[in-house]
């Protein structure tokens, strides 16, 4: 029987609180691996999931589900003008939502950038549901100092990333559609760190209570200082890997991407026989 009604798999959510009063909402979600294996939600970053694609890993973890959607706003999933205020609650919602449509009652996460954060507040709101979490890339800083300049970019002059840039972003999300994605991440991004107290997890990251690798590039760029450490001290109980050499996205890093499946492999594998 195949996996979806429809020759492209879509799935229906009632609704979400990306796109509010839009009722049903179709959602693009690519399901790759045998349907009898264990699911792992993979939350792609704010470029969308072409950009940083996850195919070393569903190569390499060929007996795991994968369940990959473009949320709202990103790829084939219905466009956005905007992003909404504290959007990444709002994707945990959509997320969440898609996991009901789907029947998956309980998976591991694997989130990069904003699906990082996307990933912790879906398992501080449920923790059974969840039985580990790999938050890659995450962020813990609001303000963003170093990456203010990036985020202007982005909601400015999106054509200053150059045409490599462009040209994969524009065969993921479309011209010239591909601006508003950059744009409105962008300003999101640049409201958030206009307040810089707020908390992106309510002051409730500590709360964690599913097993958390931490995956971060020594060189990611969109990472302060202190981050890290902010990170380490407020999950003391998280295994921390770091990848010498890597950037925003050691999965899709040429030269990091082994390291980072390898890594991800083990914790998953540890917290399965764990779960037994």
């Amino acid at each position: 029987m195949p996996r979806y009604a429809s020759p492209v798999p879509y799935v229906e959510i009632t609704g979400s609180p990306m796109l509010p009063g839009i009722s049903p909402l179709a959602l693009y979600v690519r399901d790759v691996g045998p349907v009898d294996g264990a699911p792992l939600l993979v939350l792609h970053g704010g470029w969308g999931y072409e950009f940083y694609p996850f195919d070393a890993q569903i190569a390499a973890l060929s007996d795991r589900r994968f369940v990959i959607p473009d949320r709202t706003g990103y790829g084939k999933s219905p466009r956005v003008a905007a992003l909404p205020a504290r959007f990444h609650k709002a994707a945990a919602t959509e997320h969440a939502a898609t996991l009901d449509a789907l029947g998956i009652a309980r998976c591991a996460i694997w989130g990069h950038s904003d699906g990082a954060v996307i990933a912790a507040i879906m398992a501080l709101r449920e923790p059974s549901r969840f039985s580990a979490i790999i938050l890659e890339a995450m962020h813990i800083d609001r303000g963003k100092p170093r990456s203010r300049g990036f985020f202007t970019a982005m909601r400015d002059d999106p054509e200053s990333f150059g045409p490599r840039v462009t040209a994969r972003l524009i065969a993921e999300h479309g011209e010239p559609y591909w601006r508003t994605v950059l744009a409105a991440g962008g300003r999101a991004w640049l409201d958030i760190a206009a307040t810089p107290e707020d908390d992106l997890y309510d002051h409730r990251l500590g709360e964690l209570a599913v097993p958390v690798l931490v995956l971060h590039g020594a060189d990611d760029p969109r990472t302060e200082p202190d981050e890290l450490d902010r990170i380490a001290r407020a999950l003391p109980s998280a295994k921390i890997h770091v990848i010498a050499g890597a950037g925003h996205s050691p999965h899709s890093d040429r030269t990091a991407s082994a390291e980072a499946t390898a890594v991800a492999a083990r914790f998953l594998s540890t917290q399965a026989s764990e779960a037994r």
